[in-house]
């Protein structure tokens, strides 16, 4: 590995980002092999930072695979780091690091449960996120009542949101969700749809920009990760070298297949495959969702 700045070093090994690594060295919370560090310092395999009292070996980017977990979060567990109401995180649950700190990738408000993927590599957190990166996210939502065939044509080909256009790549809708749980009642629809992006409870706003309301919010898949019927609430599971490398592809990153990721945590089930929906981008229509049931719309967008 050649030498990088200490800032860019530390955000790849998931510590912060750039601008808190630079506030820490301001503040005189890091050192680098035992001596006080300047913003923009140097640092090369092996070297060893220590930020209040933490020690972290810096590692080669090219010689290792990041590692990351799919959790199962519940509803009531926020995604920050530290939660000044005192309600439980996301964190809190999670396998310890020795040299790197998990790194989310997106957030889930309060009242949504599901799929949450985290990463050791602030790098690849980043770019799963970044929007250029057109990684699908589906979810299973559960309403109250039932979309007419207006409301979803309106969802699939836009609707105007406080901060800015929206639209569902693809809507199926289900008699039930019996993946996760069984219809409640006949008054309660469920569908399965599908995003290209990740904005502040875009699902919901979405719908009830058509006037319809959410009762039940699920992420069942992030990029090519899905979310089976065995991964329970509250359980971790670490992604094999094959399936980080899948999913690294989708957004832009590739990684050889000599190198390995990190030692794995205790697998609490092993994440089904299926057929994933292809994006539409501007136009065209979608293959298949993992959801299967009725598609309610195949409608282009121009």
């Amino acid at each position: 590995m050649s030498k990088e700045r200490i800032q860019k070093a530390l955000a790849r090994q998931g510590l912060g980002s750039r601008r808190q690594i630079e506030d820490w060295i301001k503040q005189g919370l890091i050192s680098l092999n035992g001596k006080p560090v300047e913003p923009g310092q140097q640092v090369e395999t092996g070297d060893v930072v220590v930020h209040n009292g933490r020690k972290i070996i810096i590692r080669d980017a090219e010689q290792s695979l990041p590692r990351v977990i799919a959790y199962h979060k519940p509803e009531g567990e926020v995604c920050s780091r530290n939660d000044p109401e005192g309600r439980r995180t996301i964190f809190e649950k999670l396998p310890g690091l020795k040299h790197s700190r998990w790194v989310a990738v997106g957030r889930l408000d309060i009242n949504t449960s599901g799929l949450i993927l985290l990463t050791d590599s602030g790098d690849l957190a980043n770019r799963l996120m970044h929007p250029s990166s057109q990684l699908q996210r589906e979810y299973a939502v559960r309403i109250m009542g039932k979309a007419s065939p207006e409301q979803l044509h309106k969802l699939t080909n836009g609707v105007q949101l406080e901060d800015g256009p929206a639209r569902f790549e693809d809507i199926v809708e289900r008699s039930s969700d019996d993946e996760f749980e069984p219809a409640e009642s006949s008054l309660n629809r469920w569908y399965h749809v599908v995003l290209m992006e990740g904005r502040n409870r875009e699902v919901r706003r979405m719908w009830e920009a058509v006037g319809l309301k959410v009762s039940r919010l699920m992420r069942v898949r992030y990029g090519s990760v899905i979310m089976g019927k065995s991964h329970r609430p509250g359980q971790v599971r670490e992604l094999e070298a094959n399936d980080i490398r899948e999913l690294a592809a989708l957004a832009g990153i590739e990684y050889a297949k000599e190198l390995r990721s990190g030692t794995p945590v205790k697998k609490d089930y092993r994440m089904g495959r299926h057929k994933m929906p292809a994006s539409r981008g501007r136009g065209g229509s979608s293959k298949t969702t993992s959801g299967g049931g009725k598609r309610v719309t195949h409608a282009k967008h121009r």
